[in-house]
């Protein structure tokens, strides 16, 4: 990422996880800053991942398509409870 880094992130850790962290980012030959961004960027990424991107083999992809086509079921209770005017 070749952007201008303008924002602050301060976090309070642990003694044994500054250690651990400290370690991890000398053994990967990163400055701790470097380490910890990369880090936490892969983590949210893989959260995200799984609510944005899924893989489905043949089969699978051919009876979610036939769901996707299939007309809405209009479900009276959720119908009736889009209907109701939003609590104040």
């Amino acid at each position: 990422m070749s952007s201008v880094k303008s924002h602050r992130l301060n976090v309070r850790v642990e003694p044994a996880d500054d250690a651990l962290f400290r370690q991890a980012a000398e053994t990967a030959g990163q400055s701790l800053s470097s380490f910890v961004i990369d880090s936490a960027r892969e983590r949210s990424e893989r959260v995200l991942a799984d609510r944005t991107r899924f893989v489905l083999d043949d089969e699978q992809w051919d009876a979610f398509c036939v769901a996707l086509d299939r007309p809405a079921e209009v479900v009276p209770a959720v119908r009736d409870l889009l209907a109701r005017p939003r609590p104040a």
